[in-house]
């Protein structure tokens, strides 16, 4: 299975049977996510070197604006989409076989954790998966230590309080906080 094949099936597929084949492709992509992040993580890259290794880990070419302090995890990587002008702060975790797509003007902050599988909750199938994708709207910032769970979208000018837990949907223009993260305020945006 080539990694394309692997991005149309997760996408037509969100219950991978521990059974199913395309389990040892998800091994398959984990080393090599684990290669590329090794080398993204263990020694000084200028910006532009680690444009390169960010676009070789996604297989997809960044953005010149895209911006990032390593070090950088994640199990998968080819199934991450990103934005143009989008930073991404020290220690995030992308879990991204199920989907990560990332619109612009995005500013995500230390530590944060991005997950897009589930396990069965039936003990015998535990092995199994879920897949969910998540997406992130334009202009949102993602405060430190957040974690964001399967199956959410992040409305646009959005922004999540440090230390929250996104367990539903944010809306457009509004802060949420806590956990679960709720919403505490509007943002009302000027013309400028």
């Amino acid at each position: 299975m080539n990694n394309q094949e692997f991005l149309d099936y997760m996408k037509k597929n969100e219950y991978i049977s521990k059974e199913e084949p395309i389990v040892q492709k998800f091994y398959e992509l984990s080393e090599r996510a684990r290669k590329i992040t090794m080398e993204l993580n263990n020694k000084y890259h200028s910006q532009d070197e680690i444009r390169e290794l960010f676009s070789t880990l996604i297989d997809k070419k960044v953005d010149k604006t895209f911006r990032m302090f390593p070090p950088f995890y994640t199990e998968c990587g080819i199934n991450i989409t990103i934005g143009k002008n989008v930073f991404i702060n020290a220690c995030c975790k992308f879990q991204d076989q199920g989907a990560i797509e990332i619109g612009d003007d995005v500013f995500i902050g230390h530590s944060v954790v991005i997950a897009t599988l589930n396990h069965d909750i039936d003990p015998q199938k535990r092995a199994s998966m879920i897949a969910k994708k998540v997406k992130i709207g334009n202009k949102v910032w993602i405060g430190s230590n957040v974690n964001i769970v399967p199956n959410v979208a992040i409305g646009d000018n959005a922004i999540v309080a440090m230390g929250s837990v996104v367990t539903k949907d944010v809306p457009d223009n509004v802060i949420v906080a806590g956990n679960p993260a709720r919403i505490i305020k509007h943002i009302e945006t000027k013309n400028r």
